[in-house]
């Protein structure tokens, strides 16, 4: 009778030892597979950028699992191609969230299609995380929406403070045209307005194209000292080689969505000259802290890479790690809300001289800002 007593004291014990296994997750049973889902454009004009996006994220998460995990948890990339257009980020969203159920969104692009996916109330539905964003407009600090990168405003501030130290200080300023515009462009005649210089003349183009014919007359007749870009990669290279063509000679510059990897595959050296862009993450090519030895020496490693190495594969890792360090502290039982909760705690997590910060109310997670200049041999300066 004693023996019997005990073996069901230890059957006990045992099943409470399981129990706490799997609120602790220190059983193989909790491992999970964390879907990371990104709906952007893996064709059209931006295909470069939203396919470059994604391998920096596939490099952190391949390596992740082969190094076993975080608690256990593996990641999967699942994309989904939207073109660039809006409905269809919203669309193909919906799509995957019913189908695979995500724990988290990353690595979209556009201002239309993010703002489309915020005002269907899609992210807020569901109670899932956007993390990593490109966008040529300035998005509003909402719930869900997080950005690794330094906000648009800062980096129109870099350009136009620049620009004022050496004595240029008549401004023409090149952007996407729809209703965010007004936030950009105010943001820039701000800018100008404390450096003391003037935005003398604006030229748009529609998004998702390349039809920049009527901006480059625009900037032709006005003769600005310099030209602020505040565009897709791909409307860049466009309104550069025209206005180069055509004669203009103002010093052109370039928010981080124009892309210097898109623009040297189509520019000359000649109309890549002197052309600088505002970068939002630490050069891919030079390494300068930590991070980007981190991702250098894995990019390396990895057979087969879908593209070259650029900054938008670089953003695209740093999206990646910030995932993969909110499903690390939430141990055993990641879930939606628990990842949104993480991030509104993420203050100053430094991920190797790159620092991101989240609280309620503040989602863009950077502030820097350095600028790169293209020179006479085509090579990128700091």
């Amino acid at each position: 009778m004693r023996n019997r007593c005990l073996s069901s004291a230890f059957a006990k014990t045992l099943k409470a030892l399981a129990v706490a296994a799997l609120v602790m997750g220190t059983g193989p049973i909790l491992a999970a597979e964390i879907l990371v889902g990104q709906v952007g454009p893996m064709s059209g004009p931006e295909a470069g950028q939203g396919r470059a996006y994604a391998a920096g994220m596939q490099l952190h998460f391949t390596a992740l699992n082969k190094a076993g995990g975080i608690n256990g948890h593996k990641f999967t990339l699942l994309r989904k191609d939207d073109g660039g257009a809006p409905d269809d980020t919203v669309t193909l969203t919906k799509q995957m969230i019913a189908e695979d159920s995500p724990m988290v969104l990353a690595g979209y692009f556009g201002g239309r299609n993010v703002a489309g996916l915020v005002s269907a109330g899609i992210l807020a539905k569901e109670k899932i995380a956007l993390v990593g964003y490109r966008t040529s407009e300035i998005q509003p600090d909402v719930p869900y929406l997080y950005s690794v990168r330094a906000g648009l405003r800062d980096e129109i501030s870099k350009l136009i403070e620049h620009l004022a130290t050496i004595g240029i200080k008549r401004l023409g300023f090149f952007h996407e045209a729809g209703p965010g515009s007004t936030s950009v462009i105010a943001a820039a005649e701000d800018a100008a307005r404390k450096a003391g210089a003037t935005i003398e003349g604006r030229g748009s183009y529609v998004a998702n194209t390349v039809n920049v014919t009527d901006a480059v007359d625009t900037f032709m007749n006005m003769q600005p000292q310099a030209i602020i870009m505040v565009s897709s990669g791909a409307a860049a290279a466009g309104f550069i080689e025209k206005y180069r063509i055509a004669g203009g000679a103002a010093q052109l510059l370039a928010h981080s969505g124009a892309d210097i990897e898109q623009l040297s595959k189509r520019l000359s050296p000649e109309q890549m000259q002197g052309v600088a862009i505002a970068q939002v993450t630490p050069s891919p090519y030079r390494v300068s802290n930590p991070l980007v030895k981190e991702f250098t020496d894995i990019a390396v490693k990895a057979r087969n890479l879908e593209v070259p190495v650029s900054y938008a594969m670089m953003e695209g890792y740093i999206a990646a790690r910030v995932i993969s360090e909110v499903i690390r502290r939430q141990g055993s039982r990641p879930s939606r809300e628990g990842t949104v909760l993480a991030l509104d705690g993420m203050s100053n997590f430094d991920l190797g001289g790159y620092v991101i910060s989240f609280k309620p109310g503040q989602h863009s997670g950077s502030s820097f800002v350095e600028l790169s200049i293209v020179t006479s041999a085509g090579r990128i300066r700091q």
